[in-house]
């Protein structure tokens, strides 16, 4: 069965960091470029980053740059983000998906994501 599990969320102080993960199983991990998105309360889901199937390249939404890094293990089947310096305004449910290049954005697809964690960041 896909799968795409993330991990790591729950409550975090403002100012902390915290690394989500996204376990893999059921697909072929390595074949899909991949990305994090999050969605606030009540607001739409938005993308943060996307990383290509090697590692090599990365991308950010220009409001997430400086504090969020995303990577990938392929060995693992793991994908990663780190978060820096939190903020309230940052909780948010986190996702994991494949992407594909959109516009001039990134969009979930391939059917492969995950059901999301919460991140809440307390002040």
């Amino acid at each position: 069965q896909v799968r795409l599990v993330e991990s790591g969320g729950g409550l975090v102080q403002a100012g902390a960091s915290r690394r989500l993960s996204c376990a893999a199983s059921g697909r072929s991990f390595s074949e899909y470029t991949m990305g994090w998105f999050r969605q606030l309360p009540g607001r739409e889901r938005t993308f943060i980053a996307a990383i290509d199937v090697s590692g090599g390249r990365t991308f950010y939404a220009d409001s997430m740059k400086g504090r969020f890094t995303i990577s990938r293990d392929n060995v693992k089947n793991t994908l990663y983000l780190q978060m820096n310096s939190l903020k309230p305004e940052d909780t948010a449910v986190y996702y994991c998906a494949a992407v594909a290049a959109y516009g001039n954005g990134w969009q979930p697809c391939c059917d492969y994501g995950g059901q999301g964690i919460q991140v809440t960041v307390a002040s």
